[in-house]
């Protein structure tokens, strides 16, 4: 019993899978394409994996998912080929598109347009593809797009986008001791607008309307430290953005800490916060430790996101028929914040940071396009 004991157990025998040539073109070319989905691409690679003669067990390891998946698309593959790779159907009426349908939607819509127009409809998407509008709705909210819509970006080009992105982000996590951390930035030429016909206010069934013309009554600017700690505001309003004007707000800044804490600053490289005059100044208080953020990157000064909400709650709908009346009100919703302050919590860490953009940066760029200033990105995120 023992000897039997010490044999070893036969195990179940994986399904033998080998490809043809244009079947191995097919999943390559899924596999290489960006912009194939996720899903097929994953498939994909897996087919490739076992036909290269790697055991399931293997293939998991090496791609990072569960055996069973690969034990599962192995034989499906194996049972009916590329068709095999798609979803299983659903009980009930059995589906009538096909997986090269779907592709071809999802691939039109990714890299192409539809004649002069900037970005496909459903209506033309369903002309060109042969489908029903619906159909086409039902394939864009499976795989998540939206041709409707567009964001903005801006990548970095600091070149010491890495450390100063540890540096900020470290001090959110682990602010230093006996010292206050304020991310200072200014929100320039605020304008007063009136608009040219008083403002008709919401009733049931209807939103509140106003003219889209408006008159024009001056600009000031808002000079703000937003504190991570407590989320209270320093704030102070000049006509003019100068470097003067910052000057006079450090000063402010220094009057409201108390003696004793050292007082680090998250801002910007604005032309403002780096005269001979500024420098000289802060020479002359030593207590003052500037963090400089990367070029680009607004996102990372937590001011920002109170400009945000200081802009959607009484800027952007107020009405001011004079540039006092304006800063007669910012000034109130300064004071009304700091009575009861809320600092924002930030979760991510510079790795996670520095991890995500890479990543970004390796989905959309091609392998033969990456840059050599991008690669050193991500190698420098990587090893931090």
């Amino acid at each position: 019993m023992a000897g039997l004991a010490d044999e070893p157990r036969p195990g179940r025998r994986k399904q033998e899978l080998v490809l043809t040539e244009e079947e191995r073109a097919q999943l390559t070319g899924w596999v290489r394409r960006a912009k194939t989905a996720q899903f097929l691409a994953s498939r994909a690679r897996i087919v490739l994996a076992c036909a290269e003669g790697r055991s399931n067990k293997q293939v998991a390891a090496e791609l990072g998912i569960a055996q069973g998946t690969v034990n599962r698309w192995r034989a499906r593959f194996v049972a009916h080929r590329l068709d095999g790779l798609a979803d299983e159907p659903r009980v009930g009426r059995p589906p009538s598109i096909l997986l090269d349908q779907v592709e071809d939607v999802v691939t039109r819509t990714l890299e192409s347009t539809p004649g002069r127009d900037t970005h496909w409809s459903r209506a033309s998407m369903a002309a060109r593809a042969g489908l029903s509008k619906s159909t086409i709705g039902r394939i864009w909210k499976r795989f998540d797009l939206k041709p409707h819509l567009q964001d903005s970006f801006k990548f970095s080009t600091d070149p010491q986008f890495v450390d100063k992105v540890v540096d900020v982000v470290g001090l959110y996590h682990n602010p230093p001791e006996k010292a206050v951390v304020l991310c200072v930035d200014e929100k320039a030429q605020i304008q007063a607008l009136d608009r040219s016909q008083p403002v008709l206010p919401m009733m049931p069934g209807m939103p509140e309307r106003r003219t889209h013309d408006y008159l024009r009554h001056g600009i000031t600017s808002l000079f703000a430290a937003f504190n991570i700690a407590d989320g209270t505001v320093i704030g102070e309003l000049h006509r003019r953005h100068r470097a003067i004007e910052f000057k006079k707000f450090l000063v402010t800044i220094d009057k409201a800490v108390p003696v004793g804490l050292d007082v680090h600053l998250v801002c910007d490289n604005y032309a403002t916060h780096n005269t001979p005059e500024i420098k000289a100044w802060l020479g002359k208080h030593p207590r003052f430790h500037v963090h400089f953020t990367p070029t680009g990157s607004s996102w990372i000064n937590q001011v920002e996101r109170w400009f945000g909400l200081l802009t959607d709650k009484l800027i952007r709908r107020g009405v001011h028929t004079s540039i006092q009346a304006l800063e007669a009100d910012i000034k109130a919703w300064i004071d009304t914040w700091n009575e009861n302050p809320r600092p924002f919590m930030w979760t991510k860490t510079a790795d996670e940071i520095l991890k995500s953009l890479a990543d970004y940066l390796t989905r959309i760029t091609p392998q033969t396009q990456t840059t050599s200033k991008e690669l050193k990105f991500r190698s420098s995120g990587a090893s931090h």
